[in-house]
């Protein structure tokens, strides 16, 4: 491991255009990846703007280590300066002259003028949720259900409310009139309970009433779990959503384990499978700290939240029709409940559970009540990514993300409810940070090409767009606590993540590490060519990257190889160091074993915009077989690739795919291997498969023409199908069911390798080899006919 001193490197080194590349083998290419020298994997920044904190991979291990730089060396941090570390994303008071720091489960407290670190609880369940009071002399923070709040000046950690899934006690009983008898005729017990209710009122007054007691509990009833809380920085408020308890009825999935330490086999409760049941709906409900009053905040106020934008699909297939409001969540404190510094207003985001709808609503407090603010609607679905949202310093304007130009930009909304966009155009921006004074965002962007991702800025006064970085390839960014500089993680398509600096107001980075290997570094490799290929079917060109010999063999036709990557909603072809990094060192060794190798951004990628991503609604497979197809045929035409010898691999969503272009393209593609494939969804996870294609109950039909195992009959070529057998995400059902249509209906040319100790991403060498070494003798045999030997 190697790290560069700042003032000897401020820019990567380039690759000699015209040299070789240096010859892979498998072997290598799968072997673990500390050959290649660990990336770092998070950093942050020291309380003074100085120093800075990484975490980096121990190589031979599993164990990660704490790094600092400070000035020119960076050392690993041992274990007696562990007291007194910083952590990432502290929480500043408005002034900027302390953080909060959540570290291990406790929480500390910095005076960013002078250092001091204060500890404020140490305690064997996790603080969590901190911030900084509105009065600023006091920090709240959650243990469990519970929120406390420490007085800076008192060192006393207090508690302010105290949640409870159990009946009041001390609540009136419900009518009954037997009991109303009983007090009526039998005089000694209606005395023993007027005694037992004085008893009672007394003893809660005065503990009221005495400032050294804690609170009485809050009682939300025992048919609800707690789900998040959210207090108010001026300590008035709480809010709290719940859901129904024990209200999921799903089936929960059994994996079997067959290969353990104990000899015998073991099995493991896993996710649920999407269904119309779907996730439990939520309620929020608001509670008066003081008075300890709840009151269950209605949702009828936000704008079509009676409307079943399902209802004619819900005819169709004779279900009940919606009765009332559609279900919604809010999905976590952070994500989901923002409140102004001073208390005084907050902001809420739901989520219908359809997918169809979300909204920002704030709460009047003193009447109880929902005021929509905006709402986004998509007839497809609603990104799950792009929903950040909080208050400016001034107390009174919301800023929010939202992807209602068709692309996900940042936008503020003044107290009147006028809105104004502060980015816009055909890229997207992404992981917002705000300056002290609200003035200067901070974001992720894309805007000179899809897969090249910068830091810009913006401004509340003009909302100029400025970009600070020149790299490509950056992963994210840390705005230290001076405001003076960015802390940038960033990489390229051969070097694992890096850190650097980079003034806030642009310029060029200063790098700090280099953690390659020497031998890594030494190698020349096939650089990806990240090309446009035309689209056919009314789509923006499909961003591609192209792994090819510099000079091509005049006359000879190659052997063409896709590749699809995993999650659907992910973006490959990018300037960074990929993903799937053992896949592109693969890709070299089929360059030099005589294939031309295509990697594309199909539609449903990340960062292309709302129409991109989803042009798969309904229809999953098919927008992206087309890309595929328009893929192949722009191989053929203009990098003399062989029509006739076709291969395509891909893990996850790339093993589904790989399924759809073997299945519904047989004529195209001759062969592929299924990595970890979906093969039927209606046996995924509700979260994301409901977003695209509905419910199975709600929409068989979309289920039916995008699940793989109802073209299991058109097979004609040849596929392996490799899956980990403690697979927790695909579970290895999948190929087990595609195995059985495949011997049911006598097909020929498929086989199913089976890894019993690897789950969805695989983590052993020895079993990436076997899996890969499976695939380059499937495509040797099949798309060269020769023995497929390495």
């Amino acid at each position: 491991m190697r790290f560069v001193l700042p003032f000897l490197a401020t820019a990567i080194a380039a690759s000699v255009a015209n040299a070789a590349p240096t010859p892979i083998t498998l072997d290598q290419a799968m072997a673990n990846p500390d050959w290649i020298g660990n990336p770092v994997e998070s950093a942050w920044w020291g309380w003074d703007s100085r120093q800075i904190y990484f975490k980096q991979k121990r190589s031979g291990s599993a164990v990660r280590d704490t790094w600092q730089i400070a000035g020119a060396a960076a050392r690993q941090v041992d274990d007696k300066q562990l007291a007194n570390l910083d952590s990432a994303d502290p929480v500043y008071n408005r002034e900027r002259t302390r953080a909060i720091l959540l570290r291990n489960g406790d929480l500390f407290e910095r005076d960013l003028k002078t250092g001091v670190l204060t500890q404020i609880v140490r305690g064997t369940t996790a603080a969590a949720d901190a911030q900084y009071a509105a009065d600023g002399n006091h920090v709240q923070f959650r243990v469990g259900s519970d929120w406390f709040s420490w007085s800076r000046a008192e060192r006393l950690v207090s508690p302010v409310a105290l949640l409870r899934t159990a009946k009041d006690p001390d609540a009136a009983p419900d009518a009954d009139f037997r009991r109303d008898m009983q007090l009526r005729l039998m005089s000694t017990l209606a005395r023993i309970k007027q005694e037992k209710d004085e008893t009672r009122d007394q003893r809660n007054a005065e503990r009221a009433a005495d400032a050294t007691r804690a609170p009485l509990p809050v009682y939300l009833g025992d048919k609800v779990t707690i789900e998040t809380s959210s207090l108010s920085p001026d300590g008035r408020y709480l809010l709290v959503v719940t859901a129904t308890k024990d209200g999921d009825k799903r089936r929960i999935g059994k994996m079997p384990r067959y290969v353990t330490e104990s000899g015998y086999e073991e099995t493991d409760d896993e996710r649920k499978r999407v269904s119309e049941a779907g996730p439990l709906k939520h309620e929020l409900k608001l509670v008066e700290v003081a008075t300890r009053k709840v009151t269950e905040l209605s949702l009828d106020d936000l704008p079509g939240i009676k409307e079943d934008p399902l209802a004619a699909m819900r005819s169709a297939q004779k279900l009940d029709a919606l009765k009332g409001n559609r279900g919604v969540r809010f999905e976590g404190r952070e994500e989901s409940i923002r409140w102004s510094a001073n208390g005084q207003r907050v902001a809420v985001m739901a989520q219908a559970i359809d997918n169809k709808d979300r909204w920002i609503a704030g709460v009047d407090l003193a009447a109880a009540k929902l005021k929509p603010l905006h709402r986004l609607s998509d007839a497809a679905w609603v990104n799950n990514r792009g929903n950040d949202f909080g208050w400016q310093p001034d107390n009174s304007t919301l800023w929010y993300e939202s992807e209602e130009s068709g692309y996900s930009h940042l936008y503020l909304q003044a107290a009147d409810g006028k809105a104004r966009a502060l980015t816009s155009g055909k890229w997207e921006e992404s992981s917002v940070t705000w300056s002290s004074d609200g003035q200067t965002a901070y974001f992720m962007c894309n805007p000179k090409l899809p897969g090249t991702y910068e830091v810009c800025s913006t401004n509340t006064k003009d909302g100029a767009l400025k970009e600070l970085t020149a790299l490509g390839g950056v992963e994210s960014f840390a705005l230290s606590p001076d405001g003076r500089k960015l802390l940038v993680r960033y990489s390229t398509a051969y070097m694992p993540t890096q850190i650097g600096t980079v003034s806030s107001s642009g310029g060029a980075i200063t790098q700090l590490t280099d953690t390659r290997s020497a031998d890594f570094k030494a190698r020349e490799w096939i650089q990806p060519e990240i090309v446009a290929v035309p689209s056919t079917h009314g789509a923006d060109p499909v961003w591609a990257k192209l792994y090819r010999p510099a000079t091509l063999e005049a006359g000879k036709k190659y052997p063409v190889v896709m590749f699809v990557h995993g999650a659907g909603y992910l973006q490959n072809v990018t300037k960074r160091y990929p993903v799937y990094f053992r896949e592109q060192m693969f890709h070299n060794l089929l360059v030099q074993k005589g294939y031309i190798v295509l990697d594309m951004d199909y539609r449903a990628s990340l960062g292309y915009g709302r129409n991109w991503r989803t042009a798969i609604y309904r229809q999953m497979g098919h927008p992206e077989l087309e890309d595929y197809v328009d893929g192949l045929n722009w191989m053929v035409a203009k990098h003399q690739g062989d029509a006739a010898n076709v291969g395509i691999y891909g893990g996850s969503y790339g093993g589904f795919m790989t399924f759809m272009a073997l299945l519904r393209a047989p004529d195209q593609f001759k062969a592929g291997a299924a990595l970890r494939p979906v093969t039927d969804w209606t046996t995924y996870n509700h979260e994301y498969t409901a977003n695209i294609l509905n419910s199975p109950e709600l929409d068989p039909e979309a289920y039916k023409v995008s699940s793989p195992i109802e073209y299991a009959d058109k097979l004609k070529g040849h596929i392996l199908i490799a899956h980990g057998m403690v697979d927790d995400n695909v579970f290895y059902q999948d190929s087990v069911r595609m195995a059985q249509r495949f011997i049911e209906l006598k097909k020929d040319n498929w086989e199913l390798a089976s890894y019993p100790l690897e789950r969805h991403g695989f983590v052993h060498p020895e079993a990436w080899y076997d899996e890969y070494r499976r695939i380059y003798q499937l495509f040797e045999r099949t798309l060269k006919q020769s023995t497929g030997e390495l």
